[in-house]
Order: C-alpha cells, then structure tokens, then sequence
C-alpha cells in the first residue's frame, strides 16, 4: 500500500502534513488499530490566513491572503520557495499531472484580483497571467487534459481558459453566484455549485443536464470514480450524488458535529480482493479541526458509515487534500 500524505490549512496561518500507510488503514483487516498519523510538516507558512491547498505526488502548495504561494517538498518536509504574482488573495490552486510523469507539469492559481496564473512545475516558473474575472475568481477547475480550465467568480461569471495560449476564450453571466466548479473524472461533464444546488453540465457546449439540491449550502466537492461527486457543507453530512442520474448515490449523515469545510477522495475502487466501484477511502475535515476518514464501501453496501481514523487538530480548517506517493 502507497505512502498517503494529506496538507492541511487553517485561518490561523498554519499548514499541516500528516502521512501514513493510508492514514493507517490496513489493507487485509480493517478491524486492527490504527496507529496515529504521523505529522511531517507544521508551522505559520503564511502573513495571513491560507485560502487553499493543492497536492500532486511530492510537491505540494498553499495560497493565502497575503497573495503568495509557498512550495513545499513532501520527501523533506520544507518549504523551498514562495511564487508572488498575484495582487489579491490566492483562492484557489490545482496542480496538472499526467500519469506517466511522477512530478507535476504545471501548476494553475486564481486569485481575488481576477486573474489566473499559469506556472511550469520542474521547475516552478511563471509563465504567464490571464486576466479573466473583473473581480475575484472563487474557484477553479482544470479539464484532465490540461488543456482549458473552468472558473467562476464573484462578478457571477462562468469563464473558460485557455491554457495552452493563455487567455480567456469564453465567459458568461450566470443566474447567480457560484463558489465551486469541477470536472469529472473523464472530462465530459462539469460541476457548479452556487449555495445548496449542485448543477451538471456538458463541457462540450455547458448545456445544463440537471440540478441536483442539498438540505443546505454545500461547502466542498471531490470528484470520485464510477461518476460521483462527494460534497459536504453546512448540514454536516457527506454526499455522494450520481452525476448520470442525479439522485444521491448515499449520505453520511452527521458525519462531523460542524460544517464540513474540506472532502478529499484518498483512493477509488474497493480495494483487495473487492469489486465494489467508486470511492474506497474518503476524509473529511470539519470547520472545528476534526478530520475523519471513512471506508465508503461499508455506506454501499450496509447504509452505514464505517469511520475508520479520526484527527483532531485544534485549528479553524480551511480545507484538505491528499495525495498518495
């Protein structure tokens, strides 16, 4: 079983590293104890609050309100480099990873100052900024291919960049403001979330396929295998909806006693000896520091959830996300 390192972000400055042979889940008996995580990276990395995270094999990154981005070196654990070109806070951050290489090729960020940064990753090198939002972009996503990405921003626009030219080939108003975008795992369809609805669209020509909608305002989303979108947020509970159908798949409910503020999908398909299809192992962090790993395969087939590892870190988390090397 690989290595699994997570990152972890807090409004209290402070990033974390946590790894662990799958966050000390066995692979043959789940029933045996879990040992802690073993913590590999902690300390204030930024001036002020950190607003994103992203992982890909050793490296990972952090963006915060102080409009830098810090890299990091898994393997050492240290920081060993600052990028700062942006004029507002870094909002979101997501690395492209072809499969055959085992360092990630490019690194993407957007910001509140409306722009989106294109960065070579071996080395980190700016290659170039893309003026796509007129005021801060909330999220960003990036097609598998890495081709184009996705963004929405606070001027309740839906944009679309190109990443190989680097420019903005398309924008649109929408009917409301959207926090989260996502593309699925194949590339096909994509995601928005504005408040508590979850939108499917073509990415072909962006026609709506259906709307799904939660209890309450969805927070996070993580893509997973066999077409589910995981989502968490203020009623507590974790979600896996069916993109092909739009209904809920299944739900945890209460998994955390607060909002769920980060969904990460650690590892997909049932694992040995199983044939189960989807997520295997997925974590959850909670706006008052718990982190919790579960084992969906026991929510497919029993209805139940299985928490399999729990961690407690005395932070306001951001978010959360993983990576296995």
């Amino acid at each position: 079983m690989e290595n699994m390192k997570s990152i972890i972000s807090s409004y209290a400055k402070v990033i974390h590293s946590f790894a662990q042979n799958h966050l000390g889940i066995p692979t043959k008996n789940l029933k045996n104890p879990n040992p802690n995580p073993e913590t590999h990276l902690s300390f204030p990395s930024h001036l002020s609050a950190i607003k994103s995270v992203a992982v890909a094999g050793p490296v990972a990154v952090s963006g915060g309100s102080d409009d830098t981005i810090k890299i990091y070196d898994l393997a050492t654990s240290s920081e060993i480099g600052t990028l700062t070109h942006h004029s507002g806070a870094v909002t979101s951050l997501a690395f492209y990873n072809h499969n055959s290489l085992p360092f990630p090729r490019n690194l993407f960020s957007a910001s509140d100052d409306g722009t989106v940064a294109i960065y070579d990753a071996d080395p980190f090198v700016h290659l170039k900024s893309v003026r796509v939002h007129k005021k801060g972009i909330n999220d960003l996503g990036v097609h598998p291919s890495g081709r184009l990405a996705l963004t929405v921003g606070r001027d309740s626009c839906l944009a679309m960049v190109n990443l190989v030219r680097g420019r903005r080939s398309f924008c649109c108003r929408l009917d409301k403001e959207a926090e989260i975008v996502r593309f699925s795992v194949d590339g096909e369809r994509f995601f928005m979330v504005k408040e508590e609805k979850v939108s499917v669209h073509e990415s072909e020509d962006a026609r709506l396929v259906f709307e799904m909608e939660n209890h309450k305002r969805v927070l996070c989303a993580a893509n997973a295998s066999n077409a589910l979108l995981i989502t968490g947020g203020e009623d507590r509970s974790i979600t896996a909806w069916d993109t092909t159908s739009g209904k809920v798949a299944y739900r945890l409910e209460d998994a955390h006693s607060n909002r769920v503020k980060g969904i990460v999908v650690l590892s997909n398909g049932g694992g040995d000896n199983d044939d189960v299809s989807g997520p295997s192992l997925v974590a959850s962090a909670s706006s008052d520091g718990v982190i919790r790993v579960w084992d969906m395969r026991f929510v497919e087939w029993k209805r139940q959830s299985k928490e399999l590892k729990e961690y407690e870190d005395k932070l306001n988390l951001v978010c959360s996300f993983g990576s296995a090397i």
